[in-house]
């Protein structure tokens, strides 16, 4: 077996260049700053779209860089539902998807509660409401075993896998989470956003359950980064930016996993990602700016609900073309009630027939005028 860090003499005592960090740390940090004024900047109101958009995409994000694919309008409409936001075309949400989102809102909301076994038990719980990972059983809410032999992230057809990495053995993982607990709680010197890139690798090196090792580390990020700004908001998800990146961030864990007790590279890496992350919450802000226009530019209008409910769907969690079929099906309505729900809203300078063209008409939204 490859020397693992976790097999170094000196583990955990994983070490970095602070001088070779401190530009991008700095810039990462400023930005930070920026954001944040920036948000308070716009009001209350539009704040919390800004927060319900950025939490509903770090779930769907985090998710789907595991490979499972969770439904736009189910996440952002238990995320709502949860922060007591009134959005319209709310729709039920299933229960293994309410989990994932109470996992990330105890990481995001209790951030300075203390970190330890019971609550990650809880969180994998929640994870895994059925008790089940697909069609497998595994263990929840207790560390794995080695009822199925060692823990190892692999690749590849199967007999022809490969094995990218192998975790601790089980009975090492009490005394192992036993210090990592001790050092996420513990006030230390180190820069809390350096200390969210931290203990995300420690923790997927542990990689202490039988499923949702990503998952939880990536909450328990978030849960970091939140510290370090000491606000249950933030406007950035880091998690849509490693979904982005997701071959560079496999590979930069593996390296630093299979490397040195001397994680700047992989540090340098994760900065690098957040400073992105950063810069592309300003099309969230945007998003929710646009949205907040059109609702000003027709607040003298009157809408049904199957009105309201694609227009909230257009401004996010929308995918494909608008068509008269699309809009029955989601409404649950005939084509002819379609037809005139859309053609009402043309009459209104709400909806315009697409340029794109295809064999079915399909419609867009009306910019609302810059200044309104």
């Amino acid at each position: 077996m490859s020397a693992y860090i976790y097999n170094r003499k000196d583990w955990p005592n994983l070490f970095w260049d602070a001088d070779n960090l401190l530009g991008l740390l700095s810039v990462v940090r400023n930005k930070q700053g920026i954001l944040t004024g920036k948000m308070g900047s716009i009001g209350f109101n539009l704040q919390n779209e800004a927060y319900l958009e950025t939490l509903s995409q770090d779930v769907i994000k985090s998710s789907e860089i595991e490979g499972e694919i969770l439904d736009t309008g189910q996440v952002r409409s238990s995320v709502a539902r949860k922060l007591g936001i009134d959005i319209g075309g709310l729709v039920e949400s299933e229960r293994h998807v309410d989990g994932v989102v109470e996992m990330m809102m105890n990481a995001t909301q209790q951030w300075s509660d203390v970190l330890n076994e019971e609550r990650l038990f809880g969180w994998h719980s929640a994870l895994f409401p059925s008790g089940r990972s697909g069609l497998n059983k595994i263990i929840v809410g207790d560390w794995r075993d080695n009822s199925t032999g060692p823990m190892q992230v692999v690749s590849g057809p199967m007999g022809k896998e490969t094995v990218h990495f192998q975790a601790p053995p089980a009975e090492k993982i009490s005394n192992e989470m036993e210090k990592f607990f001790h050092w996420v709680n513990s006030e230390n010197n180190i820069d809390p956003v350096l200390k969210a890139a931290i203990s995300h690798l420690w923790f997927v090196t542990i990689h202490p359950f039988e499923d949702g090792n990503g998952r939880i580390a990536r909450a328990i990020t978030d849960m970091m980064l939140c510290r370090s700004e000491k606000k249950t908001q933030r406007f950035y998800s880091i998690s849509s930016q490693i979904n982005l990146q997701k071959k560079e961030y496999y590979e930069m864990l593996e390296s630093a996993q299979k490397g040195s007790l001397d994680i700047t590279d992989w540090l340098q890496w994760f900065l690098g990602c957040m400073e992105k992350a950063i810069d592309s919450s300003s099309e969230i802000v945007q998003k929710i700016i646009s949205k907040h226009m059109f609702w000003n530019e027709h607040k003298a209008s009157t809408f049904n609900k199957r009105q309201k409910k694609i227009i909230e769907l257009l401004f996010g969690g929308f995918f494909g073309k608008l068509t008269t079929s699309k809009w029955a099906k989601i409404n649950k309505c005939s084509q002819d009630s379609a037809l005139r729900d859309i053609q009402d809203l043309m009459k209104k300078g709400v909806l315009k027939k697409s340029e794109s063209g295809g064999r079915s008409t399909s419609y867009e939204l009306i910019d609302p005028p810059s200044g309104s």
